[in-house]
């Protein structure tokens, strides 16, 4: 993560981010050494190096596509692949990115996975989730907003480290579901998100936010064994809370039992606030 980074660059370890392919050559971007953003992945290595982006939003998020004189020719005995990566001495990298405003590249992610707001601006959920994740206070987080006015997440404590969070600042509570529920706790969780939003562009900032009642969880089909989010599962699980942050409800009721892997059961019963960002405040008001 970015606070890793700069760690180290504080301790004097000249690190650098470099992006590229090995049909390209292997690397072709590289931050110049007096001007090191860990969010990006630098500039061209030399003015023979071409980057541009391929059917862009109104934002600049499109795919990444680069020439240069060393690249490969084509893939071995297989016309095929190479005819639907090549056109016209430009290889189509796959990955979406745009370059910022200092002219660096940042890669988000496969063009394929991809969402798309109501406004038709590209976001990746998967990279802005890792954003979140690498606060040590959130654990999960699922991104919203493909087909809508604007982004929303679903986050999930950290409880381990929330918990010592809480003992420490003298604040009582008795499961995940009530730590989770604490106005401390949301504002600690406003700073994080706010903090992630400052390192990203408009339209993909998270305008609002909730904190949900438990972890998600692999037994319960919410994520893969690998901790990925099973996104179907969760738009279809909490369809209504999902429904109800873009209705502009600010508290959302909750009912409901869940079940634990010995097979006891709790019922929940607890508000959910939806918290709207600085950022968002426009964009959700508009919308609604």
């Amino acid at each position: 993560g970015p606070d890793t980074f700069k760690f180290f660059r504080a301790m004097g370890v000249p690190l650098r981010t470099l992006y590229g392919q090995t049909e390209l050559l292997g690397a072709y971007t590289l931050h110049r050494h007096d001007d090191v953003d860990p969010d990006t992945t630098g500039v061209p290595m030399a003015d023979t190096v071409e980057i541009r982006i391929d059917d862009p939003d109104a934002n600049g998020v499109g795919e990444i596509v680069v020439r240069h004189p060393n690249m490969f020719l084509g893939y071995y005995k297989n016309p095929e692949a190479s005819k639907a990566d090549l056109r016209d001495g430009w290889m189509l990298s796959g990955d979406a990115g745009y370059f910022n405003k200092a002219k660096q590249l940042v890669v988000i992610d496969r063009i394929k996975d991809l969402a798309e707001t109501a406004q038709g601006d590209r976001f990746s959920p998967q990279y802005i989730e890792n954003k979140l994740k690498f606060s040590p206070y959130i654990a999960e987080t699922v991104v919203l907003g493909a087909g809508r006015d604007y982004l929303a997440a679903i986050i999930c404590i950290r409880y381990s480290i929330v918990s010592k969070w809480a003992e420490k600042n003298r604040i009582s509570f008795t499961t995940y579901t009530d730590l989770a529920s604490r106005s401390e706790v949301y504002a600690l969780l406003h700073k994080e998100v706010e903090g992630v939003n400052a390192t990203l562009p408009p339209a993909q900032r998270i305008a609002k936010f909730m904190l949900l009642y438990k972890e998600l969880d692999a037994d319960d089909g919410e994520l893969t064994r690998t901790r990925k989010v099973r996104r179907n599962v969760i738009n279809e699980k909490y369809a209504e809370i999902i429904n109800s942050i873009y209705s502009g409800r600010k508290d959302i009721d909750i009912d409901t039992v869940i079940r634990f892997q010995d097979g006891t059961t709790q019922r929940i019963q607890t508000t959910l606030q939806v918290i709207t960002l600085a950022d968002g405040d426009r964009t959700a008001e508009a919308a609604e």
